[in-house]
């Protein structure tokens, strides 16, 4: 925080707190305190709500314990003018001091900051501990009023410990309380806050608009945080859809689920393909054309352009179907293919 400049205001004390008070005479006073004098800070920082004449004078021997102004708030700076400073000090009978030509002595008032930012992590982190989970960026927090930047007095050293946290994962309402202990034994800072905390996941959500059947780009999702409950459980990362095919419409900044998705056809219904059969030592291949949609690994039926025949394969890339030498039915299907590529000499060859 910003000091400001602000007179410090002089305590109310009665004059008889000088030398005399404490027994001891200006003229009494310790002849090695004598030798020095007394000496005008120009920079002074203090920890306690007032001020000391010790605070701002060096050498102020027996009177250096006298409280004589109330300190600035805490973290901040205040202005206190020479002239009166000395007025103050001539009240509890301490003269001669060497100003060094200061016109105004800077009083500032420690203190220990507390950074918003620095309440708000505290806040997340006490939530996801609650919630057993150890990543606190998982919540998106609200609170009902924004934690300002705070100043504590220098003695509370503590940690924030959280003392109490409740949320409701349903309606996101949150309520957590802190303490920041006291390093001279007094009573602890109490800190409370309240708001929505809503837990989210990092999930694929599409770009743009795609079309039934329209494979997913690299181009077309980004990872952004959701809502869990708009998500649910079916969380998919942007590795996982890219070359996926939309098995309906979706709608531009929709996350994506499993249901949404699914393998790319590499063969269509009524597309020609081309047949494959190998076995050891022979490799065949023929045209056909698909009777149904197929992705990489399905079974689908074709038609064999030559024998008219309709066998079953799986796709093994676009366009390409294999038939398997190990199903009986696709065996005998494969004979014909065979026969049909013997009587077509140019389209079988032995393997290199």
């Amino acid at each position: 925080m910003m000091a400001h400049r602000s007179l410090l205001f002089a305590l109310a004390l009665p004059l008889t707190l000088g030398f005399a008070a404490l027994g001891v005479s200006a003229g009494q006073a310790p002849a090695e305190e004598t030798l020095a004098a007394p000496v005008l800070r120009a920079h002074v920082t203090v920890n306690s709500d007032v001020v000391l004449i010790g605070d701002v004078i060096e050498n102020a021997g027996v009177a250096a314990k006298i409280a004589i102004y109330r300190a600035p708030d805490l973290g901040t700076t205040g202005a206190l003018p020479t002239a009166k400073l000395l007025s103050a000090l001539r009240a509890h009978r301490v003269i001669g001091v060497d100003t060094r030509d200061i016109r105004e002595v800077m009083v500032t008032r420690g203190a220990r900051t507390l950074e918003s930012q620095e309440i708000e992590n505290e806040v997340l982190r006490a939530l996801a501990r609650n919630n057993g989970r150890a990543d606190a960026a998982n919540f998106n927090l609200k609170f009902d009023r924004d934690p300002q930047t705070m100043q504590l007095d220098p003695s509370h050293v503590g940690a924030m410990e959280p003392v109490a946290v409740r949320h409701d994962p349903r309606s996101g309402r949150f309520e957590v309380s802190f303490e920041i202990a006291d390093e001279t034994g007094l009573a602890p800072t109490k800190l409370r806050f309240t708001g929505t905390a809503i837990e989210t996941v990092e999930t694929a959500v599409l770009l743009r608009g795609l079309e039934r059947n329209e494979v997913v780009k690299a181009s077309d999702v980004v990872l952004e945080r959701r809502p869990k409950a708009e998500v649910g459980g079916d969380v998919l990362g942007r590795d996982g859809v890219i070359g996926m095919q939309a098995r309906r419409s979706l709608r531009a900044g929709q996350p994506l689920r499993g249901a949404d998705l699914g393998k790319p056809d590499l063969v269509q219904r009524d597309q020609g393909v081309t047949l494959t059969y190998e076995t050891t030592g022979i490799y065949l291949t023929v045209r056909g054309k698909a009777m149904e949609n197929g992705a990489e690994g399905d079974v689908v039926n074709v038609v064999n352009l030559q024998s008219k025949r309709t066998v079953s394969g799986i796709v093994i890339g676009r366009g390409q179907v294999s038939i398997s030498a190990a199903q009986p039915r696709v065996v005998a299907a494969s004979a014909q293919v065979a026969e049909t590529v013997s009587a077509a000499a140019p389209a079988a060859r032995q393997p290199e």
